[in-house]
């Protein structure tokens, strides 16, 4: 049986979901039509001429190999101009299509609001000691936008609900007040307009549309850093909002000081207001999130207790790695049509146990992680308890940030873990320890050979 085009593309998405970055699949990928399948070529349509050129550049070549994967045989990938689609506003061109989970918001005399999920409301999220100070930020911003806490600035690691809680305050405000001018943007999509209107010449209607809104929500902001003009209009658009009252929401992956290449006006008009953080979920947050979902979801007497302690015990990086383990482990009981259990779920979630159970034991970590403080102190003449300091001193930031970059190579620990061994610092500060030593390794041939004798001297101890 031949598969429609339609059916052909909902595969490949799928399975693309799993290949590509979850920001490219719904960026460029979701937005795009199937049109036509003739067994060997599907015919999509994009919203114009550039994205028909991006998706050509940046995604024929993954899409075309995942056809043996999904369909058994090669399929080609032609991308198309849908013609009646030209009319509509740059702003649109990359919102996701309807589904039964997202929801477009198109509202008299507002700007274009992209899209919210159903599910990311305050009464879905969960709260622990990670993000409870987030939470209470959100819901005091959701009760009184524009007045408390504005901007609200919340950052954390991928996958942990920042764009969960920023839609939640959303929907919260649109539930009292329908008619508020809503604008929910990714950064890139923010860029990608900025770059449009330059090009057609319609930079005013563009600076009309979003300085006109009463609650402006951009997610991602740390992608601003680096680009000047886009960076300039984000500037002028918080101003015009923040001065008239009306409220900003931004996330990032780490806080406005540490964002690299974001000018300094803007890192201090994000710290205006709060700047709020959420960490990683405990093992017991994990087990109260893998319970609500199942609620949400209707499985509670499909996955039991044990299982979920199971896959809270082995999946720790994010609330988003959770769920999409939930989602694989329902998937590999269906095909097998058995029962879900922990039998199951070791089989299903083999790789995650084997990373889990290949690390070396805690305390095995803990001596090789000391040995390496020790080591990198050595070489750079401090002491240990400098490097464990919280003190900020520049005799001991590069040795730290040093022993940082080794932890994460050597030993595989995630970037809490090595906070919580040097001084207690939060994620955003390793990533920008590790991004730092990286480019220190390509820049200079004396450093880098520091950085190798260390590690050498490691590995030979092992």
């Amino acid at each position: 049986m031949t598969l429609s085009a339609k059916e052909v593309w909902s595969t490949l998405i799928g399975r693309a979901r799993l290949e590509l970055p979850e920001q490219a699949v719904e960026t460029w990928l979701v937005p795009l039509v199937a049109q036509e399948f003739d067994g060997r070529m599907l015919v999509l349509t994009a919203p114009d001429q550039w994205s028909v050129e991006w998706n050509e550049s940046k995604h024929t070549q993954a899409l075309e190999a995942l056809g043996p994967v999904c369909f058994g045989h090669p399929i080609s990938i032609s991308f198309r101009v849908e013609q009646e689609r030209l009319k509509r506003s740059q702003m649109d061109l990359f919102a996701p299509a309807k589904s039964a989970t997202i929801t477009p918001l198109q509202r008299p005399h507002s700007v274009t609001v992209g899209v919210l999920s159903k599910r990311y409301t305050f009464s879905e999220f969960v709260v622990g000691r990670s993000n409870e100070l987030a939470v209470a930020a959100a819901t005091a911003v959701s009760q009184a936008p524009g007045k408390t806490y504005n901007p609200l600035f919340i950052y954390g690691a991928t996958g942990l609900g920042k764009t969960h809680l920023m839609q939640a305050i959303a929907h919260e405000i649109l539930a009292k007040n329908p008619s508020c001018r809503t604008t929910f943007i990714s950064t890139e999509q923010f860029t990608n307009d900025v770059i449009t209107s330059i090009a057609k010449r319609a930079m005013p209607d563009f600076r009309r549309r979003y300085r006109e809104t009463d609650l402006l929500l951009v997610d991602d902001v740390h992608f601003l850093g680096g680009k000047e003009a886009t960076q300039e209009e984000f500037f002028h658009t918080f101003n015009a909002i923040y001065e008239a009252g009306r409220q900003v929401v931004v996330t990032s992956d780490r806080p406005p000081s540490e964002i690299p290449r974001l000018e300094s006006r803007l890192v201090s008009r994000f710290e205006w207001g709060m700047v709020a953080d959420i960490a990683q979920p405990d093992l017991e947050h994990r087990i109260a999130i893998l319970r609500q979902k199942a609620r949400a979801d209707r499985l509670e007497q499909a996955i039991p207790d044990d299982v979920i302690e199971f896959v809270a015990n082995h999946v720790q990086a994010n609330v988003r790695e959770l769920e999409g383990s939930i989602i694989k482990l329902l998937a590999y009981a269906s095909l097998r049509n058995r029962p879900v259990s922990l039998d199951i779920a070791r089989e299903a979630l083999r790789d995650k146990v084997r990373t889990h159970e290949s690390r070396p034991a805690r305390s095995s970590r803990h001596d090789r992680l000391r040995s390496i403080q020790q080591r990198v102190a050595t070489e750079w003449g401090v002491s240990v308890e400098g490097l464990q300091a919280k003190s900020r001193t520049r005799a001991v930031t590069v040795p730290r940030q040093v022993a940082m970059y080794l932890s994460r190579e050597l030993l595989g620990l995630q970037l809490v873990e090595i906070g919580g061994a040097f001084g207690g610092r939060d994620h955003s500060t390793v990533i920008h320890s590790l991004d730092r030593v990286s480019s220190m390794i390509k820049e200079s041939v004396e450093f880098r050979g520091r950085v190798e004798k260390i590690r050498d001297s490691l590995r030979n101890d092992t």
